[in-house]
């Protein structure tokens, strides 16, 4: 059972309780749970462990069942809030999401759990432990909360705009039979004995032992995998670099997966369109990744249209939710201990639709900081579209030669 299993079944039998029953069907509670049982029940009915430690007792010694007095209702100790009249107020300031931010608020930099909220009313003067905190807090209302994902930041105008551009312009390579690939870079992944998120099965009692601290190993260094989704074939290729994230190492993978996959599956074609953030090695305002972009071009003699999603909108990139979430799950709990094992995790992942995924290790060297100048820019073919050309924009090859 869980707690809040608990907590639910105590709401529903707390209005017919008396004192006496209350603290019996807590003991009763705590006995069925087993080893814990009393933490437990303490957590989802705020009784106290003394309390439910004594009913335990009255089952055991039979002195349950025996007639007891009830307390006459308005007897007993009085509740915390009505003899101090000021506690809840100065709880929901310390608390309140508008006055927490506040510059004068003494708990804006800090953590607001129960303990630390109890401390801080205590120097307000009032008598309180951490226990009387979280039953105030959950009366009132206040729950434990996560954050949650949902500011996008500013919207461009034209983002709805350009969604409907950039499917159209989908839709029409699709009609054609011309190639699709969306595109981007997976966070980087240390290579080690290093903690994996999530869990796999394993014989009881031994998990796979990792290294305590998460920290870049200096002899294994970085995993970079950088993707390229087919969507009509729905197939992926990852190139997993060693060196650093940049334009020219974007373009080698899409190179790569044109030579082994794309070639083959599309041998008509002469067009290519690419879907990509608006930032990162793939950025519209790269400089460098339009020119490694045109030297494909002229290698392949494919006409290679971009469109950039607009900005803060990333996760609506196909290649997220298709490609890079099955690699996810498939190596959650897997330490990568080496750069073999990853190129194979991410090789080995499929979907109930059919995905299929090729990796293959990258380890030539890619500097950073290369500048393209203005007279390579004015060589390229770079043709932008009319609506919003420094997001759509197709690069034409200055000669063609065999695929």
């Amino acid at each position: 059972m869980n707690l809040t299993t608990l907590r639910r079944k105590f709401r529903a039998v707390r209005p017919v309780l008396n004192e006496r029953s209350r603290r019996v069907w807590a003991a009763s509670e705590a006995i069925a749970l087993g080893h814990g049982g009393i933490g437990l029940v303490e957590r989802a009915t705020g009784i106290s462990r003394s309390t439910i430690s004594r009913g335990i007792r009255e089952l055991a010694d039979g002195t349950a069942e025996q007639p007891e007095r009830t307390r006459r209702v308005g007897g007993g100790r009085k509740r915390a809030e009505t003899q101090d009249a000021t506690l809840q107020s100065d709880l929901d300031q310390l608390v309140d999401p508008t006055t927490s931010g506040d510059p004068d608020s003494p708990l804006r930099w800090t953590s607001k759990s129960v303990r630390r909220l109890a401390t801080e009313l205590q120097t307000l003067g009032h008598t309180v432990s951490y226990r009387l905190v979280a039953d105030l807090l959950r009366d009132a209302g206040y729950r434990l909360q996560a954050n949650r994902k949902t500011r996008e930041g500013t919207v461009h105008p034209d983002r709805d705009a350009q969604f409907a551009y950039l499917n159209a312009q989908v839709a029409r390579f699709h009609h054609q039979h011309r190639p699709v690939i969306s595109v981007d870079t997976k966070q980087k992944e240390l290579v080690g004995h290093v903690k994996n998120a999530g869990q796999e099965w394993r014989p009881a009692g031994c998990p796979e032992e990792v290294r305590v601290h998460d920290v870049l190993i200096p002899d294994l260094g970085n995993a970079i995998p950088y993707g390229v989704y087919d969507v009509a074939r729905n197939e992926g290729w990852v190139s997993v670099g060693i060196t650093h994230d940049t334009a020219a190492f974007a373009v080698h993978a899409m190179r790569r997966w044109w030579r082994v996959m794309g070639r083959a599956a599309y041998p008509d074609t002469r067009a290519l369109l690419i879907t990509a953030d608006a930032g990162g090695s793939n950025g519209a305002r790269v400089r460098l990744w339009k020119w490694e972009l045109q030297q494909f071009a002229n290698r392949t003699g494919l006409a290679i249209t971009v469109c950039h999603f607009p900005p803060g909108t990333s996760k609506w990139n196909k290649i997220e939710h298709r490609l890079f979430s099955h690699i996810a799950m498939n190596r959650r709990g897997k330490p990568l201990v080496d750069l073999a094992t990853i190129v194979s995790l991410i090789g080995a992942p499929t979907s109930t639709a059919g995905l299929r995924v090729r990796s293959e290790l990258d380890d030539r060297v890619y500097a950073k900081g290369i500048a393209i100048t203005d007279a390579q820019m004015a060589r390229m073919q770079l043709v932008p579209h009319a609506f919003h050309g420094e997001w759509n924009y197709t690069l034409r090859p200055t000669r063609r030669k065999s695929k």
